[in-house]
């Protein structure tokens, strides 16, 4: 098997949620790279979007649970206990279970020992998406197997785990990356070696979001049977804010006529009882879980888009939602909260409208002003639109991704 073949560890494959993902492993198959791709986790999205259909690499599912597969884990470590760089690798998980004694933190010991027996012998890097679990399996395999790993690092698993944890990943890693200016000053901060963190926009793909159809004259949300349609693309979790946004809609002046389409999965029981009490659940279509053509059906049909995204009490915060990207590829006018990388691609004022988080009543007035004023938002989607489509491309993004992985899997020609 040739040395070419990139294994890319990643925590669940495929998911709806995590385009920007396979964004990447198809524009690196297109620029000449063999991937293997390992997941722990297998899917559990019942769609799945066209670029997963695009991607060719074999995908491998390590066990989700080590007592569904036994058999599997003894024979994995029966192999790997004699490799040279066991020993290390054991000491090093040991040490971080004893700061870290949960299951979770066995369960990636026992992946690990998965990866490391069943990867073929002529890999040279393992390169993991997340830092907080995957990296962990792939920091354990690579010193098993005494090769280098490699990661991406996006937001929750950034924000929710120690410091110890991302300063000793860093330390040991060949190198890191993260999409976001915010993410990249905060592990620079951490690595013993700021230069071997980069900062790599995902960027958005634009040949899977072209220029919409010219957009017909906006209404102003004076008319019942004309009401203005708001859409929200996102997972039903905390970091995304979706109470906020249903407070934010209740404040509107009751003369604003409007119509919200949520499109993202996840629980909404509490959110639907919220929906009610607050007398707007009438007025709100929640969509589910949605292929990313439907997706794009969507941002072509509404007016205007909203992201109510805070920081969660455990930290996780969002990084540079590609869902802003994709809206703004459409032309449509953004109205989202000052959290994290957004300020990075939104200006307020200038290519949307920003407001802090957590503040319903200023979320509320963006969006009174967004719904009442179509001039308005044809001009900030507009701008939003040519900003992305002249800063915010995959190019960039890959070729600087390109020229880390390179000379450890050299792409074929």
């Amino acid at each position: 098997m040739s040395s070419s073949i990139l294994t890319v560890v990643l925590k669940g494959y495929p998911r709806l949620s995590e385009t920007f993902i396979a964004q990447e492993l198809l524009g690196l198959e297109q620029r000449g790279f063999r991937l293997h791709l390992v997941s722990l986790r297998r899917p559990t999205d019942k769609k799945r979007h066209p670029i997963h259909d695009q991607i060719a690499a074999p995908v491998t599912y390590l066990p989700e649970y080590l007592y569904q597969e036994p058999g599997r884990v003894l024979r994995a470590w029966w192999k790997v206990r004699r490799l040279p760089g066991y020993r290390r690798a054991f000491w090093q998980w040991l040490k971080d279970w004893r700061r870290d004694p949960t299951p979770n933190r066995g369960r990636r010991w026992g992946q690990a020992l998965v990866l490391a027996a069943e990867l073929p012998p002529d890999r040279a890097l393992i390169y993991s998406h997340f830092m907080h679990t995957p990296g962990s399996v792939a920091r354990y395999a690579a010193l098993m197997r005494g090769i280098p790993f490699a990661l991406s690092a996006h937001a929750k698993d950034i924000w929710t785990i120690p410091a110890w944890e991302k300063r000793e990943k860093l330390a040991d890693a060949a190198w890191a990356v993260t999409c976001t200016g915010a993410n990249a000053d905060h592990l620079r901060g951490l690595a013993a070696d700021p230069g071997r963190v980069d900062l790599v926009y995902h960027g958005l793909d634009l040949s899977r979001f072209p220029p919409p159809p010219a957009r017909k004259a906006g209404h102003d949300g004076r008319d019942a049977a004309q009401p203005v349609r708001l859409l929200s693309v996102g997972r039903l979790v905390a970091k995304k804010g979706y109470d906020d946004l249903l407070h934010a809609l209740a404040g509107l002046p009751e003369g604003l006529h409007w119509r919200l389409i949520h499109i993202g999965g996840g629980d909404k029981t509490d959110l639907l009882r919220l929906a009610a009490d607050l007398g707007i659940a009438d007025k709100i279509d929640w969509r589910g879980a949605q292929a990313q053509t439907e997706v794009l059906a969507a941002y072509r049909e509404a007016d205007l888009f909203v992201l109510a995204s805070r920081i969660a009490a455990d930290g996780d915060r969002d990084g540079l939602p590609n869902v802003l990207m994709e809206a703004q590829s459409q032309g449509l006018a953004c109205a989202a909260t000052a959290v994290s990388a957004i300020p990075e691609l939104i200006r307020d004022g200038e290519t949307g409208l920003l407001v802090p988080p957590e503040d319903p009543p200023a979320l509320a007035a963006a969006l009174a002003r967004l719904i009442a004023d179509p001039g308005l938002r044809t001009r900030l989607g507009g701008a939003g639109q040519a900003r992305v489509r002249a800063d915010f491309g995959t190019a960039p993004g890959l070729d600087q991704l390109v020229r880390r992985l390179a000379p450890f899997c050299p792409p074929s020609p």
